[in-house]
């Protein structure tokens, strides 16, 4: 490759919008960091192209580089919240019962060792501050940066906000702007799912992203402090029963879309026995 040929590849790379330093930012209104402006490799000079010699031939490579460019990219892209930038699976602390937590971590490592031959999700719940984010967070990074595959996290309410927005006529952002990455990336992460109160539009938002994803065949990671059961009109509660009757995933989400996320993925239970990893001495890792 001669020297004007490098200069031109050197040239196309800085302007890149897949360059780590220049990231495109989202037309929807999300706070995503930039990672620093990665120092330029001493293998290819950054063009992204190595020489190498097969035999007594010389031929043009992509550089091992370029995969950590594209992981930096994708970590960016994920919208991995601040609190939770150095969780990772090998933080995740297995304090208390171990066949609890244990169990939970080496069913989201198989998960991820398995992915993409296996798409199906997780569905991980359990109480507050038992680490089922840590775990789902845990699980993209990898899928990232062991895989490249493109992974977005969301927390449930803030999502079901971002949409309402986009009705709104003096917003620039369109639904579809929200929806799209939703729809597009290959791992979806909704968090503390459920949280919204019920209402049919909800159920509506909420049942286009998974019959979506369902469809194009995308794999969710979903983690709720409801317990996985079906709704007390399912169950026929009623009256000063149902008044006492803790909420399930049923009752938050209805009983369709229930259905639906069990065909779209395992349980992983991080039952009450479990402790609470946000206080005292057993905080979690980031």
């Amino acid at each position: 490759m001669d020297e004007k040929s490098v200069r031109s590849i050197q040239t196309l790379v800085a302007h890149s919008p897949e360059r780590v330093g220049s990231v495109t930012q989202p037309s929807m209104p999300v706070d995503v960091s930039q990672p620093n402006e990665p120092a330029v490799c001493v293998s290819c000079g950054g063009t992204g192209w190595q020489t190498v010699s097969v035999g007594i031939d010389r031929r043009v490579t992509r550089c091992g580089c370029t995969s950590q460019v594209h992981a930096d990219y994708l970590l960016a892209k994920a919208r991995i919240p601040a609190h939770y930038q150095r969780s990772n699976l090998s933080t995740f602390r297995t304090d208390g019962p171990q066949e609890i937590a244990g169990e939970a971590l080496i069913k989201t490592r198989w998960f991820v060792k398995r992915y993409p031959l296996d798409k199906t999700g997780l569905l991980i719940w359990g109480p507050t501050g038992t680490g089922k984010t840590h775990l789902a967070i845990g699980a993209i990074k990898e899928l990232i940066l062991e895989k490249g595959v493109s992974c977005i996290f969301y927390d449930y309410s803030e999502l079901l906000k971002l949409i309402q927005n986009s009705y709104n006529p003096s917003v620039q952002t369109t639904e579809l702007d929200v929806l799209r990455p939703v729809f597009e990336a290959d791992v979806l992460v909704l968090d503390d799912f459920g949280a919204s109160r019920p209402t049919e539009w909800v159920w509506d938002a909420v049942s286009l992203i998974l019959k979506t994803r369902y469809n194009e065949n995308r794999t969710v990671i979903i983690t709720t402090n409801y317990p996985d059961g079906p709704s007390a009109k399912a169950e026929g509660v009623e009256g000063a029963q149902r008044s006492t009757r803790d909420d399930t995933l049923g009752d938050r989400v209805g009983d369709r879309m229930l259905s639906r996320i069990h065909e779209m993925c395992r349980i992983i239970n991080m039952p009450s026995k479990t402790p609470d990893f946000r206080s005292g001495n057993t905080r979690l890792t980031g």
